[in-house]
């Protein structure tokens, strides 16, 4: 056989094959499409100690009253995996959101929490979390999460009110944060009760009160509380005092009974 034929040959054979290649993927694509999912997996990640905020009937039903039908047995190509990550995402309890179909049509919805850190409980009446973002939350039919409870003369909450310069609600956002970071405070503190700018902090043992004042200069008030509670209280006994007040600089000044 000549060179130039078998060259030619070896040229047809090899377009033949790419051509055989690319129709059979267009096929299984069809294929793809025309088939539907074979069922809907929700895996929930729950929060320390095993808890959720909503559960897979819940995110069934969002789904449901999203997209107007049950997506399991809809056609794949009326399933939009990025909207479904978008209405999930919508949802307040919802931090992130997976969507993916694996290669037998199950469709895989993988959910991270958002993480209540606080619970408002304004004078307005208003009642919700605030999650570690800012985020606010509303409370959850199936738990109630225990976190550390903020009432009193709270300003309402506005998407924007952590980028602001100065803001109540975010003083207090901090406040809630620099307690829940510190060991010995988040096992202490179980309230912070704001009137007229100032915090009063509710021990969870015990009826007296910590006067914190404004919620600044939080590093050098906390350390004269840990002062006093390590070296004042053991002689004193917690029962003895009413308020333990924080508010002036270089001191702790105690009420008694």
């Amino acid at each position: 056989m000549r060179p130039e034929l078998f060259e030619s040959l070896k040229r047809i054979g090899w377009v033949t094959l790419v051509f055989t290649f690319l129709f059979l993927l267009v096929s299984a694509l069809e294929r793809k499409e025309e088939s539907t999912v074979a069922g809907v997996e929700i895996e929930i990640e729950p929060l320390p100690g095993g808890y959720r905020l909503l559960t897979p009937g819940d995110v069934h039903q969002l789904l449901q009253r999203s997209f107007g039908f049950d997506l399991e047995r809809q056609p794949l190509s009326r399933v939009d995996l990025r909207r479904v990550e978008r209405v999930l995402e919508y949802d307040p309890f919802v931090r992130d959101a997976e969507v993916h179909l694996d290669a037998l049509n199950y469709l895989h919805l993988d959910i991270v929490q958002r993480r209540p850190v606080v619970r408002i409980l304004d004078e307005m009446g208003l009642n919700y979390y605030l999650d570690e973002e800012g985020q606010k939350m509303p409370l959850s039919p199936h738990f109630t999460a225990r976190v550390l409870v903020a009432t009193g003369q709270i300003p309402p909450y506005t998407p924007e009110f952590l980028q602001k310069e100065k803001h109540l609600l975010k003083d207090l956002f901090r406040l809630v944060e620099f307690i829940r970071q510190d060991e010995f405070l988040s096992a202490l503190i179980e309230q912070v009760d704001v009137r007229r700018g100032e915090c009063t902090l509710i021990p969870k043992v015990g009826d007296q009160k910590i006067l914190l004042g404004r919620p600044e200069n939080l590093e050098d008030k906390f350390r004269r509380l840990k002062i006093f509670y390590e070296q004042g209280i053991p002689y004193e006994g917690w029962q003895k005092y009413k308020t333990i007040n924080l508010k002036y600089r270089g001191q702790v000044v105690c009420e008694k009974r």
